[in-house]
């Protein structure tokens, strides 16, 4: 049995087991189901542990590798462009299909709830106070923050908000490299080789316990919340998964067929183990790791380009977050009978898209953001209490997306510079 297979078949049977026990084995009637998903959170828990510990080695390496070689070749910012411009574009797309469904299926109006109790939920409150920390921040300290005053100290946190400092570190160190360092047997090339060979290793080991921790982690998720998870915002859902499949299936797949000049469906199915391991983890971190080793190994992407661009969007290209807290806003406002103008519309595509940029590669990072946009647009923040049933769902959806944006964006990029830049100077190799 192929990999993927096994991943999908972990996650199938995490479902099935998790509604089954849901409805036929309530904990608080049978002890022992403690017991069981104790085991579960242990396996489910060494499993994404030994997969994050390498998330920083794998990425400063990769990162610092990747614009050495494409400093080397004079063809970074050629590079850096691209992917810029594409994460835009995309992204701006996203958000807009997110808008429009939004718009015309009205997800959130006439939704009934008891506001005073949604107000009190933890869970918001949590939010909340994650919300008044960041917006009393100067934008003057945001840009302040992107560079590092200890990488050391970055790298410890980057799990806690500091990751885009560190790729920051490792871009410019990267750059330096390339201008400083004229050997391609240079040892501290080799150790950054050594460091991002040993990193793909321990995935491989991980992958190997990957079956059993996604079926651990989707059979806690499931018992938890039952097969009647969607609830009373089973509508909002329908529109955020449409949303994403449709800039998965129609968006994606004009761009790698315009522009790639790729088969769209044959490029799909080379993704779809970072797809099944994207969706189970609902972390487009933790997701990395296995994006890069499709990248090269099933789609054949050149390594320098696949390593900066996904290096990059595993943080910064967030189609699938954008999208998401595009749709939240309006069907908040929806549900609270606010009317939204045009201006405030655009507003709110603007500060997705940017949110999307801006929003952690880890579950749920997205809440604190949409909680900023909230209040921007007079949207009560306390509202978000109504989604947090189906958020863990969606991101794990929305996660998917992010990670096939950033494989398409790889592909778009490669295919759209010169053979020489792709690949370098001495090869025969077509990109």
């Amino acid at each position: 049995m192929k990999q993927y297979q096994k991943l999908l078949l972990g996650f199938v049977l995490g479902v099935i087991a998790g509604i089954f026990a849901y409805y036929n084995l309530p904990q608080k009637a049978f002890p022992f189901m403690d017991t069981f998903t104790d085991l579960c959170t242990l396996t489910g828990a060494v499993f994404l542990k030994m997969i994050f510990m390498v998330v920083v080695p794998l990425l400063v390496s990769a990162l610092m590798l990747g614009v050495y070689e494409l400093g080397k070749g004079r063809s970074l910012g050629k590079v850096a462009a691209k992917s810029l411009t594409y994460t835009v574009v995309l992204s701006l797309i996203a958000v807009f299909i997110a808008i429009i469904l939004t718009n015309t299926l009205q997800p959130g109006v006439g939704l009934q709830f008891d506001k005073e109790q949604l107000a009190k939920n933890q869970a918001v409150i949590s939010i909340n106070k994650n919300m008044q920390i960041a917006k009393d921040k100067p934008w003057t300290q945001y840009l302040t923050d992107l560079i590092p005053q200890n990488p050391i100290d970055s790298a410890a946190r980057a799990f806690g908000g500091e990751i885009i400092a560190v790729m920051v570190f490792a871009l410019m160190f990267g750059y330096a490299l390339s201008i400083c360092v004229k050997d391609e047997n240079h040892p501290f090339v080799k150790m950054l080789e050594a460091v991002f060979d040993c990193s793909l290793k321990i995935i491989d080991w991980a992958m190997q316990l990957a079956p059993y921790g996604i079926f651990a982690i989707v059979f806690n998720t499931t018992y938890r919340m039952g097969a009647s998870f969607l609830g009373n915002v089973a509508l909002f859902a329908g529109v955020v998964v449409l949303s994403l499949l449709v800039q998965q299936f129609v968006t994606y797949a004009v761009f790698l067929k315009v522009f790639a000049k790729t088969n769209p469906w044959k490029f799909f199915k080379g993704c779809k183990e970072a797809y099944v391991y994207a969706f189970s983890t609902a972390s487009s971190n933790a997701t990395l790791p296995i994006a890069l080793e499709v990248a090269e190994k099933s789609l054949k992407l050149p390594s320098k380009i696949s390593r900066f661009v996904l290096t990059c969007g595993a943080s910064a290209n967030q189609n699938g977050s954008g999208l998401y807290e595009g749709a939240v806003l309006l069907f908040l406002a929806q549900v609270y009978g606010i009317d939204l103008t045009i201006s405030q519309q655009v507003v709110v595509v603007l500060t997705a898209v940017l949110g999307g940029i801006g929003t952690a590669g880890v579950p749920g990072g997205t809440l604190p953001i949409i909680a900023i946009l909230c209040v921007n647009v007079g949207v009560p923040v306390e509202g978000l209490g109504l989604i947090l049933g189906v958020d863990r769902f969606l991101d794990m959806c929305r996660t998917t997306l992010n990670v096939s944006g950033d494989l398409v964006i790889a592909k778009l990029v490669s295919s759209n510079v010169s053979e020489t830049e792709a690949y370098g100077e001495n090869t025969n190799i077509g990109a």
